[in-house]
Order: structure tokens, then sequence, then C-alpha cells
């Protein structure tokens, strides 16, 4: 027998059914988490690299967020662990993959991003890389891939023009010069390029001296470098190979009347500055950096920096391309791949905090990149080229 109901039960009743019919309202306006793939060697050789991509990647992340989300909904990073190695880097992919991110921002070393950008494009992801300077990783026809710092073809023009500007303008105290480089895909791609053009700008290669990465001891490249008496010491090197380097010159007392780096693993490191200042300074590196009159990249650093970590171009590189990304899926309307490829293929982002104009992708590569010159001056890394952006006069030649 149905008994009959309280006024008080009808009302209670009713609120539940209203509370009921309206959740389905409440979990509409709320979308889905736009998830995003941050692929980076945090293990590893190259573990100290992968840490500051990780950091410039959380910080865009954050940003984003504060601000709103793509089209409303959160950014959720995933983060991996390409582990320092390109096959492990492959293996990462496939779960990003089936984790059903939008897209993956990251690799750091060329190698890492060759073998991640073909796993993602066996499934049309659209994969941006971060630093992944070979040129070979645009040479595939990938219409996947998208990389939006400057890669060694461009870096290595540009250093060799200022380097050339440099010692012109100093009456071409330079003439001699020894390249130091890591025998991997980078380091090896970058001395073939100098070997072909810094002869045509009339500098003459003493030598050209490879090492392995991990490298434990550089002794005898010293020894060889003290050996030649260059004028100038060209090194193209990971983090821990260049510190070895620049610290067993100090100690031997081998003073070149400069060196410039090209693409240098540590002379773009506040670590290597501060631990280490009298073998960082008025070192020269042709790299990535942040534009250092823009205020948001200076707000960056500053955050970064009195967290307790150090200031690399990593994380500038990694918080614009997590940017850069957010805007192709917002643009996109979704996370449809297809979709975000072509929004990424017609990008005209400049919501980044790099020197650089507006991104125009042609081939996957940002022609709006460009890198810069910078130099440890005292205790600071400086920029000295290009002259629109410089914050200090460049110190060279360094005495010899």
């Amino acid at each position: 027998m149905m008994l009959p109901l309280s006024r008080r039960a009808v009302l209670a009743g009713t609120a539940g059914l209203a509370t009921t019919l309206a959740m389905p309202r409440i979990l509409r306006a709320q979308p889905a988490a736009v998830k995003l793939g941050i692929l980076q060697p945090l293990t590893g050789a190259l573990a100290q690299d992968g840490e500051l991509g990780r950091i410039g990647a959380e910080a865009a992340a954050a940003a984003i967020n504060k601000a709103g989300g793509i089209n409303g909904a959160k950014l959720e990073l995933v983060v991996a662990d390409a582990r320092s190695n390109p096959e492990a880097a492959a293996q990462e992919v496939e779960k990003l993959q089936a984790g059903g991110v939008a897209a993956i921002v990251g690799g750091f070393a060329s190698p890492i991003c060759l073998a991640a950008s073909q796993a993602a494009a066996r499934y049309d992801l659209p994969y941006i890389v971060d630093v992944g300077v070979s040129d070979a990783i645009l040479q595939r026809g990938l219409t996947n891939t998208f990389r939006f710092a400057p890669g060694f073809g461009m870096v290595t023009a540009t250093a060799l023009d200022n380097l050339s500007k440099l010692n012109d303008a100093a009456g071409k105290p330079c003439k001699t010069v020894v390249l130091v480089h890591e025998d991997g895909l980078f380091g090896s791609g970058l001395a073939k390029l100098m070997q072909t053009e810094l002869p045509k700008r009339g500098f003459e290669i003493l030598e050209t001296i490879a090492h392995p990465t991990p490298a434990r001891d550089m002794s005898n490249v010293a020894l060889r470098i003290r050996s030649l008496r260059p004028d100038l010491v060209i090194p193209s090197s990971y983090y821990g190979e260049f510190v070895l380097l620049a610290r067993t010159m100090r100690q031997q007392r081998i003073r070149p009347k400069g060196i410039y780096a090209v693409l240098n693993g540590a002379a773009s490191n506040f670590r290597f500055v501060k631990e280490f200042p009298d073998a960082a300074l008025n070192v020269m590196d042709c790299n990535h950096w942040h534009d250092p009159k823009n205020a948001e990249a200076l707000a960056l650093k500053k955050q970064v920096e009195d967290s307790g970590k150090f200031w690399a171009y990593n994380i500038p590189l990694n918080y614009s391309c997590v940017k850069l990304a957010a805007d192709a899926i917002a643009r996109a309307g979704g996370t449809d791949r297809a979709k975000v490829t072509q929004a990424l293929a017609a990008s005209e982002f400049a919501g980044h905090i790099m020197p650089y104009g507006p991104t125009k992708f042609a081939q996957g590569q940002n022609q709006g990149a460009r890198p810069v010159n910078t130099q440890v001056q005292g205790e600071d890394i400086k920029v000295i080229f290009p002259e629109e952006v410089a914050d200090a006069k460049p110190v060279f030649p360094v005495q010899g």
C-alpha cells in the first residue's frame, strides 16, 4: 500500500530532482581537460636539459590555466621520460599516443627528436620540436613535425656572420681555429658545416677534434689545443663536456683570443656561470635565448631563479612551444589532430618570449626564428647580437 507523502518529503524530493537535473548542465559547462605530451630526457646523460625543458613547459601550462585555459578547458601536461636515448623516446611516444594527447612538445636532443617525431607521424600526432637542431629532422617530409627554434644551418650561418663582424671590427686579430665537437648527430653536423664555411671567411682550421658524450676527461683535447695554439676555439658540445673542457683549459692556462661556441650546452646556462665563473668569463655563444627586453620573459626568469633553479635557454623555448601548441589547439577548436596540424601549419603566433618575429612555418621550420649571440660578462649572460635586442657590447678579442 502506498503511504501518503509529507510536505517535507515532497520538498526534499523536489530539491533532489532539481539537483539531479542540474548536474548534467554543470558537467557540460566544464569541458574535458586538453592533454599535451611533454617528452624530455629526464634521466640519463641529458637529464639536466630535460628538467629545464619540463620547468618551462610547466610554467607555461600554469600561465595558460590561470588565464582561463584553452577555450575554457584546462591544459593537462602528460610528462614522459625519453631517458636520453632515441629508442626510449619512441616507446614513450607510443604511451603518449595511447593516452590521448593532442600533440607532443620537446625532445631536446636531435637523435631523440628524429626518433620521436617519426614515431608520432604514424598516428598523425602533431610534434613540436623544442631544440633538436639537426636539419635532418625536417628533411623527411613529415607533415606532423614543426620546429619552433632555428636549426643548425641557420645558427651556423648567423654565428659565422657575427664572428666575421666581430673579427673585422677588431682588426682581424683571429686567423686560426680549432673545432671541438661532440661526435653525435648535432656536433658532427655542425663541424661539417663549419669546415666548409670558415675558410670562405678567411679562417684556417688547424684541426677538428671530436669527443664522445658523455666524456669523463678532456685533458687530451686540452693538450692538443695547447700544442696547436689557435686564436679561436669553437666548441659544440653538451653541458658536461664543455664545462669539463673549459675548466681543463683554465687549469692548464690555455687562453686563446676567444672561445666562440656554437649551440653550446653550457655557455648559455647560468649554472656554468655561477659555479665556474673563471672558466665561463667572456665565453661567447651563438644559441637560443630569451628576448632580454620582453617583460614576460624577465618575469619568468625571476620566478625560476626565485625558486632556486638555474636559468637556461631550454626554459623559455619550452615555455614558448607549449604556448604555441595551446594557441593551435584553440584555433583548431579542439583536439582533432588533423585540425591541430593545420592550425600549426598556418600559425602566426606572436605570444612567445623569444627574440623572434611572428611564427610562420615552411616545410616545418619556423621562418620567424633566429639565434642570438651571448657572452658571459662578469657573472651574467648578456646578448651582444642582434643589436636591436642586445643588452651589452661584445668584449673581443679576449687577452690571449
